[in-house]
């Protein structure tokens, strides 16, 4: 078998090769056709010019600008064909009262037939429409913790738009917005426009025109710095009345913005005492002040929303007196000269203490929680006597009360006052 197989080898392949020759020679003569298809070929437009004479604009619809070309023809021409040898053309000039256009193809060979998977161009056809339009601007975007943006602004405030009718008229507004992420100081940049409908969706319209699509936009970024409100208070009230020595702030403290360096020296903002003058009052004195008056040199308040009026309240109190008797053992006494001897007069079980001030202070006290001393070298001092003999002597009580009680007349004690008994 093998032998069979090898024997007369040469005559077998001359044989095989005599035959592929003669099947190149039959094709190259027989030239056969067939078909080849160019995908997504751009239909080329012309004569527009009639439609922009007439004031109107035209939009392709469903992507029927741009078609599969099949073209027919004989191997060798197939074989040089390229997508670029295709001509598809839509002539304005022959547009049809359903606004369509007839597809004509064209390739400079020598071909058989072509055809596109559709024959016609549909347009939407509009009356040309302009007007101008606002244009808004804003950010995106967080600067950084501390900051806050003080103002964006393009450096214009009008653009033209142009395009068919009903997209024009569906324009509410321009917009352009900056990225602000992290920033800490003024920023700046050219930044591309977006149409808006009255909603606020964007309109996407290849064929509407603006006169910029771009605009210059710069923001302002200061620091920002949260601080107390300091009121100052002026006068004495009505007789019968005092100040509790509180004074409110509603709101107690607000937000400035301005630079780092402007703030950095900013710890308060004081309210002078001119405007809350007291003088003469018998009730809470409530004042509502501009505090835009009082604001630190170039600083501004960072809250928008914030009028910058606060409401001042100083509280008013009528007085209230109480009579106090102190019991005699509440009294002691100190700095006695050595030698001596000294005790309370027997006769004198307590002593009579009248007090006033604010309710709060006044009314828990209770008299016999009250302590009292009577100094002896302290009223020795101010008698400018450096010797005590013994005798009976009348010396004030100093009672240990505090600084808010206000107390009508001094309280005096008669002292008996002995030499020291030798045991």
């Amino acid at each position: 078998m093998r032998k069979r197989i090898f024997k007369n080898w040469g005559l077998k392949l001359a044989s095989l090769l005599l035959a592929f020759i003669l099947w190149f020679l039959v094709v190259q003569i027989e030239d056969p056709i067939g078909n080849k298809t160019f995908n997504n070929i751009t239909v080329r437009l012309v004569n527009t010019e009639l439609l922009e004479n007439e004031n109107k604009v035209y939009e392709v619809l469903d992507g029927t600008d741009t078609v599969d070309v099949t073209v027919s023809a004989p191997n060798s021409i197939r074989e040089q064909l390229r997508a670029a040898d295709i001509v598809a053309e839509a002539d304005i000039s022959k547009l049809t009262d359903i606004n369509t256009v007839a597809i004509t193809y064209t390739v400079n060979y020598e071909i058989d037939g072509i055809r596109g998977d559709h024959d016609v161009v549909r347009l939407s056809v509009e009356d040309k429409s302009s007007k101008w339009v606002r244009l808004q601007s804003g950010t995106v975007g967080e600067v950084a913790e501390g900051y806050m943006v003080s103002g964006a602004s393009p450096d214009q405030t009008l653009i033209e738009v142009t395009g068919p009718e009903s997209v024009i008229d569906s324009i509410s507004y321009a917009g352009v917005e900056i990225d602000v992420t992290g920033a800490t100081s003024n920023l700046s940049a050219n930044v591309e426009i977006q149409l808006y409908d009255g909603e606020g969706n964007v309109v996407e319209a290849s064929n509407v025109t603006k006169n910029v699509n771009y605009v210059h936009m710069s923001v302002d970024v200061l620091a920002v710095k949260e601080v107390p409100i300091e009121l100052n208070v002026m006068g004495e009230p009505a007789a019968g009345y005092l100040a509790t020595g509180v004074a409110e702030s509603s709101p107690a403290t607000v937000r400035l913005a301005g630079t780092s360096y402007a703030l950095s020296s900013v710890t308060a903002i004081s309210i002078p005492e001119e405007e809350l003058d007291i003088s003469g009052a018998e009730e809470t004195l409530i004042k509502t002040i501009h505090l835009r008056d009082y604001l630190p040199e170039n600083t501004r308040l960072a809250d928008n929303g914030f009028s910058g009026r606060i409401t001042a309240t100083v509280y008013i109190e009528p007085i209230v007196e109480k009579r106090l008797e102190v019991p005699a053992e509440n009294i002691s006494i100190t700095n006695l000269p050595q030698g001596l001897e000294a005790q309370l007069q027997e006769d004198e079980i307590s002593y009579t203490l009248n007090v006033y001030g604010l309710d709060a202070v006044i009314s828990p006290l209770e008299q016999s929680a009250v302590r009292g001393v009577v100094d002896i070298g302290a009223w020795m001092a101010e008698e400018e006597r450096e010797e005590l003999s013994p005798g009976i002597y009348s010396m004030p009580i100093t009672f240990e009360l505090s600084e808010d009680v206000n107390i009508e007349s001094d309280v005096y004690a008669r002292m008996v006052v002995t030499e020291q008994q030798e045991s």
